[in-house]
């Protein structure tokens, strides 16, 4: 029978923490999410080692979704044994978060962001996880055909139920953001959070987004820091078939060849540094004084020990950021 697992003694001494927005909370400056890796047809050894070896590193904030695995919910259920067997004893020193939005279960109650949704999608969340309330629950996405006000009121009602500590958003505009964060603070909410997609491949938050978010005192932790493992060295020379874009599905292999003359450049400012690839990638997205914390995902524990070494790294000279955008233009 193998030993009870005990975290690091030096786990706070290797990722610095930051305030999100002007709430209390700190978190680490990478935050692990188990989007991929995690889920019921993964190898369930890996993910309980990748989340071991990130507590000891100091990652303390661990992301899931209702939809996560596949099959949808197995990346929950594996994250709750996961607690039970060894994060558990130390809940108090953990933030889990939790969304709800997407395609989850049949019929006309099982996506996007009615009140029945919602908060039917946390009650099944908390059963999988074996909590009895996540750190900070998000609206996975913005609604078309219900009302902001009913989406809101929702998390609202989670939110002094005591179900989750704090509330987020992800995947919604400036122009959704602004009117959430209305609605919200009228129901005595605060916004903690937005996760929105952000890397050096996908700007598109910088001119609206990021700067209503460091006006209303919201945080950000973008999902997607490495353009789905492009932003690596996984594809510098060819697309390997046991690769995401290799499977299709949300990279395919077209978006690889059309984005490598940038992937290389930016390779060589890279090594230049004294960084991989992935490690600049993210340097780069922690410059932002709006970012938070940067959301990354792993296969592997080398990965994450990869990623954790951007947290010391040197900032960027005027010259390295204006050799990044013209890689990327």
């Amino acid at each position: 029978m193998s030993s009870p697992y005990v975290t690091a003694s030096d786990r706070y001494s290797q990722v610095p923490y930051e305030r999100c927005g002007r709430s209390g909370l700190k978190l680490p400056r990478l935050s692990l999410g188990l989007w991929h890796n995690f889920g019921g047809v993964d190898v369930f050894e890996n993910g309980r080692t990748m989340c071991r070896a990130a507590f000891d590193m100091g990652i303390t904030h661990f992301d899931l979704a209702n939809n996560y695995g596949p099959p949808p919910g197995s990346a929950e259920a594996n994250f709750g044994k996961i607690l039970d067997l060894d994060l558990g004893v130390y809940r108090d020193e953990l933030i889990i978060s939790t969304k709800a939005g997407y395609d989850m279960w049949e019929g006309p109650y099982g996506e996007w962001g009615s009140r029945k949704y919602l908060i039917a999608s946390l009650d099944q969340s908390l059963d999988r996880l074996g909590l009895d309330y996540v750190d900070i629950f998000y609206s996975h996405r913005p609604d078309p055909d219900t009302p902001m006000e009913e989406t809101m009121g929702a998390l609202a009602s989670i939110y002094h139920g005591g179900k989750a500590l704090y509330i987020g958003l992800s995947n919604y505009d400036a122009a959704q953001t602004r009117l959430a964060h209305e609605i919200l603070d009228d129901l005595g909410v605060p916004l903690l959070i937005h996760q929105p997609r952000y890397n050096l491949l996908d700007r598109w938050v910088e001119p609206e987004l990021l700067p209503l978010l460091t006006e209303l005192g919201v945080g950000c932790i973008p999902f997607s820091p490495l353009a789905q493992g492009q932003l690596t060295s996984r594809y510098l020379k060819t697309i390997p078939t046991d690769s995401r874009a290799g499977k299709g599905g949300f990279l395919n292999a077209d978006t690889v060849e059309a984005n490598h003359p940038k992937i290389l450049a930016l390779a060589e400012i890279a090594e230049q540094r004294g960084q991989t690839l992935a490690q600049m990638a993210l340097t780069w997205v922690l410059r932002q004084p709006a970012i938070t914390t940067v959301l990354i995902g792993a296969s592997s524990v080398p990965q994450i020990e990869e990623n954790v070494a951007c947290a010391s790294a040197a900032g960027f000279s005027d010259e390295e950021l204006k050799a990044i955008d013209a890689a990327c233009a």
